[in-house]
């Protein structure tokens, strides 16, 4: 199974937020301290926010925060939301689905049963374990230390 890009952004995102309870954060610092480009950051972060992970304030004091509280957040509901139904194989797909074995191949019940059990483990993991007591993320998402790499 391959996570798209948009999801490990969404990740990195929410975890520097959570990081950052205490104040609104800005897409530049982000950006900079994750690695992201601000065009691919802001399409996540109009996303999240539209489905309540992110909380926005537009303007000159503005930024983002959580729009909902990190334990709450489970990872698997992130994956899910974001990747929304993208086929992981394409007899998965109903419209573009040329695979001539897919009313027969019991492959394909296999790998659904296979990526249940992926957002399954991942329902089990909330956005505030991630970041709670992890002392070496901590540092690397310091707004200081950002500039300084």
């Amino acid at each position: 199974m391959r996570i798209t890009k948009r999801t490990n952004i969404a990740v990195r995102l929410l975890m520097y937020c959570a990081a950052h309870e205490d104040r609104l954060v800005t897409k530049a610092e982000i950006a900079e301290c994750c690695n992201i480009s601000e065009n691919h950051l802001a399409q996540v972060i109009n996303q999240l926010s539209q489905l309540g992970y992110l909380a926005t304030q537009r303007g000159r004091n503005g930024g983002m925060n959580l729009g909902k509280n990190a334990a709450e957040i489970r990872i698997g509901d992130v994956f899910r939301d974001v990747e929304g139904n993208l086929p992981m194989v394409e007899c998965f797909a109903d419209a573009d689905n040329t695979c001539p074995l897919a009313s027969a191949c019991r492959l394909k019940v296999a790998l659904a049963d296979a990526a249940q059990a992926f957002y399954t483990s991942l329902d089990d993991i909330s956005l505030e374990s991630l970041v709670c007591d992890n002392h070496d993320l901590m540092r690397i998402l310091q707004p200081v230390s950002c500039g300084a790499r």
